[in-house]
């Protein structure tokens, strides 16, 4: 059953082939089998997931059924689910259980769909590696010894590993494409705004948003629509009709203008995965796509421009955690000004801390104007680069990442070196538009992502030219186990 698509899953639940506790049984036995090594579950609600999947059975009984409806999923472990810890991956976290449901989750609930549990992520989602995370590295499915892409790897670790049908995960920098392009995923980020961020605990508020973790294109269509729609608890949820995302998805390619960014395919790219993108390329091409080239000439300045603002985002969005309220709290603190310190010097990790001080320092009254003025300035040069770029094409692609997924612990101490592996996705968030990442084949034995980047909005539209090559290859149907 595991091998099965989200989509041919739904399937076999409405032409009762199957239950959905049959099914959550099955995959609660592979998690319980597997994910001893992976490690990319944080906690599993066995009893929850059974109570939901007979709910399921229910309404897929009495013919009040969605597609989601008895669907097993997991979610990354940073969208408050009540009565269920929520952690974020961090100490600070460890205790906290969430008093209230997020709307993405809640949105699932109400879709039918069955919750197997919390997945890994590097601390506050702070990551590209999944090796920040308090509960320790996630490995890849393909490759245990390497890091499966952060810092939504806990959820890409169970997709891949067949361990659920499909996961929620977040994207401030890449944090879902990235983790998707190492292990063989399809996943999608959507337009800022798109999908509601209440109640999903926030690490730089202008860049994060949810997004859909599955095997194809088809499933996180199915996905992003229960996801998606304005949300009047977010004050930053866009108020813009749904559309029916699987309705576009059998379209043609006839005629679709493709760019090829020139700053995206030069040093530093990986020969393997540059291979493999041309081949990717000519794929599309054949499908009836126009291959142009296009400049993001600003492209080299969004790392620095990133961290500065994401760090700045973060110190204040952190500030929050101070032991006092809920999460860690040191022991036997002797002033208030003790419990303050302990508390965040114990309760956070390493990188979480260096982030912290970048921002802090960014945000302070002597270098504001220099830091997070400038990179706010850069912010909006890359948009416009974007605007320019769209004008003479429909959809952006790349490589998810410059390299192949690396070892646990080979960039663990060069933290400049683990930023760069999110080159190509970074600017996606800086400017806000939606991007799907896709498996494209593989370089050295290990899957390899193209990243498609799109006009704000056009998710169909990225779908259906990712459901269009998937038709056409069969990548994303390789397992790792």
């Amino acid at each position: 059953m595991h091998e099965k698509t989200l989509a041919e899953l739904s399937a076999a639940l409405h032409s009762k082939a199957i239950s959905s506790v049959e099914l959550t049984e099955h995959y609660l036995a592979r998690i319980q089998q597997l994910d001893g090594t992976l490690n990319s579950f944080i906690t599993v609600t066995q009893e929850l997931a059974l109570e939901q999947a007979r709910a399921a059975d229910a309404r897929l009984a009495d013919g009040s059924a969605g597609p989601l409806t008895g669907i097993p999923l997991a979610h990354k472990d940073l969208f408050c689910t009540r009565g269920v810890r929520t952690s974020c991956g961090s100490k600070m976290l460890d205790n906290f259980v969430a008093p209230y449901e997020s709307t993405v989750t809640q949105r699932f609930i109400d879709a039918g769909a069955v919750t197997l549990g919390k997945t890994n992520m590097d601390e506050f989602a702070m990551g590209s590696s999944n090796e920040s995370s308090f509960y320790g590295p996630v490995r890849n499915p393909w490759n245990q010894e390497l890091i499966p892409g952060g810092s939504s790897g806990g959820s890409a670790a169970a997709v891949a590993a067949r361990l659920c049908a499909a996961a929620t995960g977040t994207d401030t920098g890449g944090s879902i494409r990235q983790p998707s392009g190492f292990t063989g995923l399809t996943g999608l980020k959507p337009t800022y705004g798109r999908v509601s961020r209440w109640g999903m605990i926030a690490y730089a508020s202008s860049l994060d948003q949810a997004g859909p973790m599955a095997r194809t294109a088809e499933d996180c269509a199915l996905l992003l629509q229960a996801m998606a729609g304005f949300d009047e608890r977010d004050s930053t949820s866009v108020e813009h009709p749904v559309p029916d995302y699987s309705a576009e998805l059998n379209q043609p390619l006839q005629g679709l203008r493709v760019g090829l960014p020139k700053e995206y395919f030069g040093e530093g790219l990986d020969a393997g995965i540059a291979n493999t993108i041309d081949q990717a390329v000519k794929q599309l091409q054949a499908l009836g796509a126009e291959i142009r080239e296009v400049s993001l000439p600003n492209a080299e300045l969004a790392i620095p421009a990133y961290y500065v603002i994401a760090s700045a985002e973060a110190s204040s969005n952190l500030s929050r955690f101070d032991g006092v309220r809920y999460g860690y709290r040191c022991e036997n603190p002797t002033d208030l000004m003790d419990l303050y310190l302990r508390s965040r010097e114990e309760g956070f990790g390493a990188e979480v801390k260096r982030r912290i001080m970048v921002g802090t320092y960014a945000l302070s009254a002597g270098y504001y104007d220099a830091y997070y003025l400038q990179a706010q300035k850069i912010r909006r040069l890359i948009k416009n680069d974007f605007l320019a770029a769209f004008e003479q094409v429909d959809v952006i692609l790349s490589p998810t990442s410059p390299i192949p997924a690396f070892r646990i612990g080979e960039k663990i101490d060069d933290p400049v070196s683990l930023y760069l592996t999110d080159i190509y996705t970074i600017t996606a968030n800086l400017a806000g538009v939606p991007g799907v990442a896709l498996p494209a084949g593989f370089a050295n034995d290990l899957p390899v992502g193209m990243q498609l980047l799109g006009p704000y909005f056009s998710e169909p539209r990225l779908l259906n030219v990712a459901h269009q090559y998937q038709q056409a290859t069969d990548w994303h149907t390789r397992a790792p186990l």
